[in-house]
């Protein structure tokens, strides 16, 4: 799929899980879930034992029914062995020219993390699709509301902090979506197999976004 075609996929869904399994087994029937409830965005980190070779399960396993990336990527050898496994977004904590070069140079989606607004604006301007602002708990929705409010070309997305109580206010805020781990996927539900639980709290925040969504294009 095109560059275009996994950015609206990603807007479009509004929730990316970031997925850090213990065992390689587990991530396909989480992935189920995640995607049951709502959540088509799936980002498998590089801390998930043998990384590569799960983003290239999971792409033939589910296809265009999720939109599949690579998260904690730190240099340009691992984005393109995650890109050619499968992984059609790549996401990094940190910002580093090499590394949104050789997303873009090789189609995917770029999505370096930044912290300060100067980060920021760099990491925009050297190909960056979409910002993460990372880690997002310390700055909270009004540090995006006052970015975008001089840079409002930006596409910024938070990690970090991020659930169904909270989601809402960084959409409110301008985020293009969120980023959530343990508060999509807590270790004591995976330890347990408790899929039903992870389906559930998809649906929450998918909603959660999707209500937010609603009410800043009525205040539009």
């Amino acid at each position: 799929m095109s560059r275009e075609s996994t950015l609206s996929m990603l807007s479009s869904c509004g929730v990316v899980a970031v997925i850090r399994a213990p065992e390689p087994a587990k991530v396909a029937p989480l992935v189920e879930a995640l995607a049951e409830g709502g959540v088509t965005g799936i980002e498998i980190t590089m801390s998930t034992p043998k990384a590569i070779s799960v983003i290239e399960h999971i792409a033939d396993t589910f296809g265009t029914k999720i939109c599949l990336g690579a998260g904690t990527i730190l240099d340009p050898a691992t984005c393109a062995d995650a890109i050619h496994a499968g992984a059609r977004f790549v996401v990094s904590p940190i910002f580093d020219p090499a590394i949104v070069e050789c997303t873009r140079r090789l189609g995917g989606v770029s999505i370096p993390g930044a912290y300060t607004p100067t980060e920021i604006f760099r990491a925009w301007n050297a190909g960056a699709d979409v910002v993460k602002v990372f880690p997002a708990t310390t700055l909270g929705p009004a540090y995006f509301k006052d970015l975008l409010a001089v840079m409002p070309y930006l596409k910024l997305t938070p990690t970090g902090g991020v659930d169904a109580k909270t989601a809402g206010a960084f959409i409110a805020a301008g985020a293009v979506a969120v980023g959530a781990g343990s508060s999509l996927v807590s270790k004591a539900a995976l330890a347990a197999g408790d899929y039903a639980t992870i389906r559930q709290a998809a649906a929450e925040l998918v909603q959660a976004v999707k209500t937010a969504r609603g009410a800043r294009s009525l205040s539009e």
